[in-house]
């Protein structure tokens, strides 16, 4: 088993891994739209969600894998509204892909986080 961490403080603090590998299966934990190198947060969700899936990409291939190895996607939204800005960045990174998705409007633990997205891959 393989432990992946981006170094953000929020790993170490909840004692989480950015994402874990098992065999030919990575699991992505969730992401928010952090700037990991800056730690900032931008406003726009379509935004976030660009800074999600770059971090989800970078930890794929810290684990030997690819976007194109993502099998299932779940994402957090915090307001039903916000959900049309968002597609099309959703598209854009998964469109080829068409994972098994799930998206569910709920409250996340910031208010600036609009969304949190989850992968898990496969390879094989």
């Amino acid at each position: 088993m393989k432990r992946i961490s981006t170094g953000s403080p929020f790993e170490a603090t909840m004692g989480y891994s950015r994402a874990v590998v098992k065999g030919p299966w990575c699991f992505v934990s969730g992401v928010t739209g952090y700037d990991y190198a800056t730690m900032a947060m931008p406003e726009d969700i379509a935004a976030q969600a660009r800074n999600c899936f770059a971090t989800i990409r970078w930890a794929l291939a810290e684990g030997g894998f690819e976007m194109g190895d993502i099998v299932r996607v779940q994402y957090t939204v915090t307001d039903a509204a916000l959900v049309e800005a968002l597609v099309p960045t959703l598209g854009e990174a998964l469109g080829d892909i068409r994972p098994a998705a799930t998206m569910v409007i709920a409250g996340l633990i910031r208010p600036e986080m609009k969304v949190e997205i989850e992968v898990t891959a496969f390879k094989g």
